[in-house]
């Protein structure tokens, strides 16, 4: 028997209305459907306006977390319906200075399928825009599981774009997370990387070396794709004042929204720290 919230049954309640049990049950047949979908359109705005740049999958994804079961396309017609489809304006920056005399390295991660951690690390180097100048971002990423590397570091911001930059990324990294000899460091063929402070630390540490092949960026898909994110989700929804500003908001967007909440499809719709604890979890229990 369908029970009220309280102590009264559907029985009990309707006898105290005076109120035919065939007369409630026929207006809750005619309401219910509408309520439920009500309820469903208020979950999916909220799931969209507080991920602003999630397109519709991702929101799927999201509400399929939370437990409610909903058809893709359900989603996609109802954020058309309230004009919450997110848009991304696309732009691309060259900041690759590639005419140099240093020694170029072949592409190796182009024939890599990464299936753990600390096979391999790419690296790349970005803009930022303040209001009144030009800053610039350096970032350590681990392919197999679109983390930065690691948690909390792997990343460096500074005014000027130096070897030095790209290093102290590089530095920050090594400092948090142990690895060993053999691991692939793929970059392009930017004077930052092929510079001998640069190459002599990742020789140092026992990396192999692998740059993309000149003038195509898609080599080093994995960086450019969280380099779009970044941008995408973080730096163009805001203006930072100036560099230690931008510093920490940039820091909370990494640590706290995409390498803990954020959802990445190629991860199977899960935020990367969750990827690498199942994937530990996975690998010990194998053991």
């Amino acid at each position: 028997m369908m029970q009220l919230e309280g102590s009264l049954s559907i029985a009990e309640a309707c006898e105290l209305a005076r109120v035919s049990r065939a007369g409630f049950y026929r207006a809750f047949t005619d309401h219910a459907p509408g309520q439920a979908q009500t309820e469903l359109h208020d979950q999916i705005q909220r799931v969209a306006l507080a991920n602003r740049c999630y397109g519709y999958r991702r929101v799927t994804a999201e509400l399929r977390r939370q437990g409610i079961v909903v058809n893709h396309k359900c989603v996609l017609r109802i954020l058309r319906q309230d004009n919450l489809l997110s848009l991304r304006r696309r732009r691309f920056v060259l900041t690759t200075e590639s005419r140099h005399g240093f020694v170029r390295y072949p592409n190796l991660a182009g024939r890599m399928a990464p299936t753990a951690i600390n096979q391999l690390w790419v690296a790349d180097i970005t803009y930022i825009r303040l209001r009144e100048e030009f800053i610039y971002l350096a970032v350590v990423l681990d392919a197999y599981s679109r983390r930065r590397v690691p948690s909390g570091r792997g990343w460096e911001l500074d005014e000027t774009l130096q070897a030095s930059l790209a290093l102290k990324a590089l530095d920050r990294a090594l400092a948090d997370r142990a690895i060993q000899p053999g691991i692939v460091h793929h970059s392009d063929q930017g004077v930052r990387y092929c510079c001998p402070d640069y190459v002599g630390r990742l020789l140092d540490h026992g990396f192999v070396i692998s740059m993309s092949r000149a003038g195509t960026p898609y080599d080093n898909a994995k960086a450019e794709s969280f380099i779009k994110t970044l941008k995408a989700e973080e730096v163009q929804l805001k203006q930072y004042r100036d560099i230690e500003e931008a510093r920490q908001q940039i820091r909370h967007f990494l640590e706290e929204v995409y390498n803990r909440k954020r959802l990445h499809s190629a991860l199977g719709y899960r935020a990367p720290a969750e990827f690498e604890a199942a994937a530990a979890t996975a690998a010990g229990g194998s053991q």
